[in-house]
């Protein structure tokens, strides 16, 4: 069976963990035989100081100029250690008005998203990521510094409540072909009388599950056994919290984890998108 062609875009402020990100998705890329570009807003805002309108074009003449060159260092030495070429573009204007014209024209399989150093992470508010998160209905990866995925090294997959219709879809089928060890499934439920492991098969693999029993310090366990089991890849469903209930929402507890995990989270595709037409569906949720 013929792989297919992933279209991957690194959405990036060209501040903080900008060479580590770029770096987990060129690694991604190589394991699915993807293509990848790298794009930055920059606001406005940031950039004019001044109120005199000649001033204000130089100052925006000269940020992209500098903007330009730090892109192009930063991405220059990767792609050559990786061996794969890294386009990247640019673009002056409101971050979210412009994110959404780049992937309403370029149509990406795989947006991936650093997470800031600078301060905790937010999902709330004005993030870009929580905006990525809620409109966009393809596969989103949000990397971790901490965390690097690394083409040279097996990588050891999660997934967060998921299922065996999670993991049959074609990426994390494809990512499956790069760990040796055995998918580890952490589970939470309402009533369990302790923390257990078994082995199942799923999508052909060994499954280990670990079940967690809901309680406060759930949160706590679910980072303390990823941490043990050395998990740098954990695919979360981002329709379904730790229960049952399903919403097209963001649940409270699916960004208490985002903010707390320190290894890469992958969200696969929405239900009932493909890689083929996940666009056509996102330029109309992008709209609203």
């Amino acid at each position: 069976m013929k792989t297919k062609k992933y279209k991957i875009v690194v959405l990036s402020d060209m501040k903080d963990t900008m060479q580590t990100t770029l770096k987990s998705a060129v690694s991604l890329a190589k394991m699915i035989h993807g293509e990848i570009e790298v794009f930055s807003v920059l606001k406005p805002t940031e950039i004019v100081e001044k109120e005199n309108q000649l001033s204000a074009m130089r100052s925006i003449n000269s940020v992209q100029t500098k903007s330009n060159s730090t892109l192009s260092k930063t991405i220059a030495p990767i792609a050559k250690e990786y061996g794969i070429e890294i386009n990247y573009s640019y673009a002056v204007g409101n971050v979210k008005n412009e994110i959404t014209r780049y992937l309403d024209e370029h149509k990406p399989n795989i947006v991936v998203l650093g997470k800031r150093k600078t301060k905790p992470f937010q999902i709330l508010g004005d993030s870009v990521n929580a905006f990525v998160l809620k409109r966009f209905s393809g596969n989103i990866m949000i990397t971790n510094d901490k965390n690097v995925l690394d083409t040279n090294n097996p990588i050891s997959l999660g997934i967060l409540n998921g299922s065996e219709s999670l993991m049959n879809k074609s990426l994390p089928t494809e990512l499956m072909a790069y760990s040796d060890k055995p998918l580890k499934n952490y589970k939470f439920v309402k009533e369990t009388s302790n923390n257990t492991d078994t082995a199942q098969p799923i999508s052909d693999k060994k499954t280990v599950d670990y079940v967690f029993k809901h309680s406060d310090n759930a949160l706590n366990n679910l980072t303390k056994y990823i941490n043990k089991n050395n998990i740098n890849l954990l695919f979360v469903d981002r329709e379904k919290g730790f229960g049952t209930k399903t919403s097209n929402s963001i649940p409270s507890d699916l960004r208490r984890v985002i903010g707390k995990m320190d290894t890469n989270l992958m969200f696969p595709e929405k239900s009932g998108v493909s890689i083929d037409n996940s666009s056509k569906q996102d330029k109309t949720n992008l709209k609203k």
